[in-house]
C-alpha cells in the first residue's frame, strides 16, 4: 500500500509538472529576441499564420503553437494585418494580438498650416501605403496625425483627411459667432488659412483674426504677405524678401493689390485658426507687426502702428538684420 501511495504521489507530481510545462510553453516568455513585424496575409489560416510566426522566430514550433491554440485559444478567428510582436511575447499573447486584430498602426502627420504640396509629399513618402494620389485641393485637409495600416491606399488616407476637415468645418460653422466676418464656410476656410500662416502663437490667433476681419469690414486691403507668396511657391517658404513687382502683381491671391479675400485658401488651417475666424477677439486693431519675441504687437491706428514698426526696425538693426 505504501508503494502504491508513493507511486500515486509521483504520478500526481509528474502531472502537475506537465501542466506547468504546458502552461509555461503557452503563456510564458517566447523565443523572440527583439520586437519584429509579421504580415498575416488576407485569407491566412491559423495553420499558415503559425508557420509565419515560426519563420519570424515569434514561436519555437508552429505545430505546438497550432495545437495549443486549438486547445486554449478560445476558437476566435485571426484577422489579417501587419502585427508588431514585442520581444519575448508569449504564444498566448501572440494569438490574442491576431484575434483582436490589433494590427500595426503607422502615422502620417500633417502640421497646421502646411500647404497641400507638402501634404502630398508626406503622403507619397509614407511607407507601406499603396498607389499614387493627386495633390489635394488647398485647404481641404485637416491637419492632424492619421493612422494607417500596411496596404492601405494613399487615396484612402487623403480622403480621411478631407472628410475630417469637412466634419470639423461643418461643426465649427454651426457654432459661429455673430462677430465673424465670414459669410460662407469657404470664406471662413480662406481667412483661417491666412491667420494660420501669420502667427504661430495660439494666444494671438483670435486677435489676428480680428485685425483681418476689421479690414474686410471697411474694405481695407488685407496686405498679408503669405497671400503674396502663395502664387510664387504654392505655399513653400520663399527663402528671400518679397519683391516690389510681386507686391504689385494681380493674380487673385495678392492682397496688397486688391481688397477682400484671395480666391482660395493658401494653406490647410488647423482647428484653432478656424475657430478664431468664427469667433474673433473683441478688438478694434487694424495693424500688427512683429515684436521681436516671435509674437506681434497690435495697433488700432496707423500712427500707433508706425511707432511699433520703428521699434521693430530698431530690434532688427540691433540684431544685424538690417
Amino acid at each position: 500500500m505504501r508503494k502504491l501511495g508513493c507511486l500515486g504521489l509521483i504520478l500526481a507530481l509528474a502531472a502537475i509538472a506537465g501542466v506547468f510545462l504546458v502552461f509555461q510553453s503557452w503563456s510564458g516568455a517566447g523565443p523572440l529576441p527583439h520586437s519584429t513585424s509579421v504580415e498575416i496575409a488576407q485569407g491566412s489560416t491559423l495553420t499558415s499564420a503559425a508557420a509565419d510566426l515560426e519563420k519570424a522566430g515569434v514561436v519555437r514550433s508552429a505545430s505546438r503553437f497550432l495545437l495549443f491554440a486549438k486547445i486554449f485559444g478560445g476558437g476566435e478567428p485571426i484577422r489579417a494585418g501587419e502585427y508588431r510582436f514585442p520581444a519575448k511575447v508569449s504564444p498566448s499573447d501572440a494569438l490574442k494580438l491576431m484575434q483582436a486584430g490589433r494590427a500595426l498602426q503607422r502615422l502620417v502627420t500633417i502640421p497646421e498650416g502646411w500647404p497641400s504640396v507638402l501634404v502630398h509629399e508626406a503622403v507619397m513618402a509614407a511607407p507601406q501605403l499603396e498607389g499614387a494620389v493627386a495633390v489635394p485641393a488647398e485647404g481641404s485637409v485637416l491637419p492632424d496625425s492619421y493612422s494607417y495600416e500596411r496596404g492601405d491606399t494613399r487615396a484612402s488616407v487623403v480622403e480621411r483627411m478631407q472628410a475630417a476637415m469637412t466634419r470639423y468645418l461643418d461643426a465649427a460653422w454651426a457654432k459661429r459667432k455673430p462677430t465673424t466676418v465670414a459669410k460662407t464656410k469657404q470664406e471662413a476656410l480662406v481667412l483661417a488659412s491666412i491667420v494660420e500662416k501669420e502667427t504661430g502663437k495660439p494666444e494671438e490667433r483670435r486677435t489676428v483674426a480680428a485685425v483681418y476681419s476689421n479690414r474686410l469690414r471697411i474694405g481695407m486691403p488685407l496686405q498679408a504677405d503669405p497671400t503674396t507668396i502663395y502664387p510664387i511657391t504654392k505655399g513653400r517658404p520663399l527663402g528671400r524678401r518679397i519683391r516690389r513687382s510681386e507686391l504689385q502683381a494681380k493674380n487673385g491671391y495678392n492682397t496688397y493689390a486688391m481688397p477682400g479675400l484671395p480666391v482660395g485658401p493658401i494653406a490647410n488651417p488647423g482647428r484653432a485658426s478656424i475657430d478664431a475666424v468664427l469667433d474673433p477677439a473683441p478688438s478694434k486693431a487694424l495693424y500688427f507687426v512683429a515684436d521681436g519675441t516671435g509674437g506681434h504687437v497690435f495697433a488700432d491706428t496707423l500712427e500707433q502702428h508706425n511707432a511699433n514698426v520703428k521699434k521693430w526696425y530698431a530690434i532688427r538693426r540691433a540684431r544685424g538684420e538690417m
